[in-house]
């Protein structure tokens, strides 16, 4: 979500039995049968309407020239500013199924592009002998005049010419001149479906133009709708449910495209690449199954790689000079990295656990619940678990009944969240385990980072009591729920659209607010604009009734007999202990971090990165702040479950020491 854009792929090359299947070829006639679609699902917006119709436009705009450096203020202001009278007509013509406004919009960026075309190069040759200063240099703002964006162009080359100099070695002209070759050979690919070319430059037929401007204009209305309504292409939709499903098909090799052709820029772990022993990061791919790579656009050797059938693949590589090949089976690959990290402090009398969640996912018997599961009985084979770390700081979220049995494991049963829909309709999310998996001392380390599944999970242990939720302020703030095809193996569409908002037991969302820290300890997001509350469109945050004493409402009356003879007796109560030694615990905490040098240099390194963030871009880091090789958050969260096992056992002393006693 706030990582800097590189050129990278992974080769899947198809999903282990359940690909992501080509999206049907769209006509513009079926533009309004699918957002008919949208709209039928989405919990507020049901129909076009002015506001959606400038949303649409700015986002169609940005789809193209999201950093500025195409378009004129002049050029772009009337569909920006358009008035309401001006955007009723849109919308009259979007219901006759007319999209000439959008096609207007599509002939501007072709000249903007012609116009980009004849400066590039006069630009590179200049800058071959011209050190550019960037600073003051911001795209909050359309450009004014043609000047500007010259200058913006010339911005675009510098930077990327610092990074690849950042990546290679650049001492003589011929090389430096290289990277401008790169440079526009992206560019002009980037470019070559607004012109209605192919990656390779030539034309496309019409029915790739038709299906081009029809997907462009659906990704700009479902996005319209709010900000997390999204229409994915094939390949998004795949980038999509790797995230979710953590495994995919493949030889585990990730590429990226430098001066010198298509290279090695990672290996996954346990893949086939890594297995081999022979592939290195930076090695050069340089031929597949004998053929060679070398007039080979990059779109196109991952199209090689990808249309290869499951078996055998040998692959080429040079490095320092020396060519050799490889021979590589393409399996099925789980990515344990991208998925949870275990590790164990010592303290007397046991360990403390540290378990980071890096999604909440599910997929052919693999399941965040079963890892944390697993690591948690890892745990205890170490010695008694004395205490837990729950680390979900970069954790953006994944499937809602993940979030649920997670949460369940440290909750008896009870409700675990709510979710609420466009009619009204509430539905309750239960844990029915009937005992806790794990009942000692929990802190829920969180950042801005943490979003969605991982700030119910927070929110809910939050709610009932059992953890402390430690780190920045408050998460990022998503407290909506998506309906998506991304995992449908029929789909022939791929789309997510906000069908509700959820809640945790207490009844309070996290929409816009976020999960609110019990203690304080900044993380490197801390500085940074980063949140819902940031981002275009966000849905507005509500409240439902609290459901610790379940009701059992949403269940008919055979169910609710059985509930409240199985499910009713178990069900998990509100415990007050930790926030009733709250004031113990922050105090203890800050009184350590006034202390640490260490962490007053983090905390006045992150003034310094918050007294620059006025003019920059929301949801982005630019920095990543941490002193040394100390996870500072960490440790802190080790040092509040510590202070919770002695705060525990000095409260179970004591009731020991009031309980009465008997005598002969």
């Amino acid at each position: 979500m706030f990582k800097k854009a590189i050129l990278i792929a992974f080769i899947m090359i198809g999903w282990a039995g359940q690909g992501v299947g080509a999206q049907q070829t769209l006509q513009l006639s079926d533009t309004q049968k699918v957002m008919e679609k949208l709209f039928a699902l989405h919990i507020e917006n049901k129909d076009f309407n002015p506001t959606i119709v400038r949303r649409s436009f700015k986002l169609y705009i940005e789809q193209f020239d999201g950093d500025k450096s195409y378009l004129l203020a002049s050029e772009v202001n009337p569909y920006l500013n358009m008035s309401d009278k001006m955007a009723l007509e849109v919308v009259a013509r979007l219901k006759k199924e007319d999209y000439s406004d959008y096609l207007a919009l599509q002939s501007l960026f072709q000249r903007a592009i012609h116009r980009a075309e004849g400066v590039r190069a006069m630009l590179a040759q200049n800058l071959l002998q011209t050190n550019i200063d960037l600073s003051g240099f911001s795209t909050m703002r359309y450009a004014a005049s043609e000047s500007e964006l010259i200058d913006r162009q010339q911005v675009k080359m510098v930077r990327f010419f610092v990074y690849h100099q950042s990546k290679t070695s650049l001492e003589s002209q011929e090389r430096k001149a290289k990277v401008f070759s790169l440079y526009e050979k992206k560019i002009r690919r980037a470019e070559a479906s607004a012109l209605f070319r192919t990656a390779s430059g030539d034309p496309m037929t019409e029915d790739a133009i038709e299906h081009y401007l029809s997907t462009k204009i659906l990704k700009s209305m479902a996005k319209s709708l709010d900000t997390h309504t999204s229409f994915f292409s094939p390949e998004e939709a795949q980038e999509m449910r790797l995230s979710l499903e953590k495994q995919f098909e493949g030889v585990g090799v990730v590429l990226s495209e430098g001066i010198d052709g298509v290279m090695i820029a990672d290996i996954v772990k346990g893949s086939p690449a890594e297995q081999s022993g022979q592939i290195e990061v930076n090695d050069l791919l340089v031929e597949i199954d004998g053929r060679s790579l070398n007039q080979v656009t990059f779109e196109d050797v991952l199209e090689l790689l990808k249309k290869k059938d499951r078996g055998e693949i040998i692959l080429g590589f040079q490095r320092m000079g020396s060519f050799f090949r490889v021979s590589l089976n393409k399996q099925p690959i789980h990515m344990t990295d991208e998925r949870i990290q275990t590790g164990v402090e010592k303290v007397e009398n046991g360990v403390i656990g540290k378990i980071a969640l890096h999604s909440f996912y599910e997929s052919n018997g693999i399941s965040s619940e079963k890892d944390i599961r697993e690591a948690i009985r890892s745990f205890r084979r170490e010695g008694e678990l004395q205490g837990l770390v729950l680390d979900l700081r970069n954790n953006s979220g994944g499937f809602l009944n993940q979030a649920v049995k997670v949460a369940g494991l440290f909750l008896s049963n009870g409700v675990v969240a709510i979710s609420k829909y466009g009619k009204g309709e509430v539905h309750y999310l239960r844990n029915l385990s009937g005992r806790q998996y794990y009942s000692g001392p929990v802190v829920i380390l969180i950042s801005k980072m943490s979003a969605s599944a991982a700030e119910i999970v927070a929110q809910a242990l939050q709610d009932y009591g059992v953890a402390v939720v430690v780190g920045d302020e408050r998460s990022f703030g998503k407290g909506s729920i998506q309906y998506q095809t991304v995992t449908d193996d029929s789909a022939e569409l791929y789309f997510k659209v906000t069908v509700g908002r959820y809640y945790t037991a207490s009844g309070r969302s996290t929409q816009i607010d976020g999960v609110i820290a019990d203690i304080q300890v900044p993380t490197q997001y801390a500085p940074y604009n980063i949140g819902e509350r940031f981002l275009e469109y966000p849905l507005s945050p509500d409240a439902v009734d609290a459901a610790y004493d379940d009701t059992l409402s949403d269940l008919d009356e055979r169910a609710q007999f059985v509930f409240r003879q199985r499910y009713l007796p178990f069900l998990q109560r509100k415990v007050s202990f930790w926030k009733n030694a709250m004031p113990e615990l922050k105090s203890s905490s800050a009184a350590r971090l006034a202390k640490s040098s260490e962490f007053q240099l983090f905390l006045r390194k992150i003034e310094q990165v918050r007294a620059r963030q006025i003019g920059q871009p929301v949801n982005t880091v630019d920095e990543h702040i941490q002193m040394g090789m100390k996870d500072l958050q960490m440790m802190e969260a080790i040092h509040i479950v510590e202070d919770m096992i002695r705060i525990q056992t000095e409260a179970s002393v004591h009731d020991a020491a009031l309980a009465p006693t008997g005598s002969d």
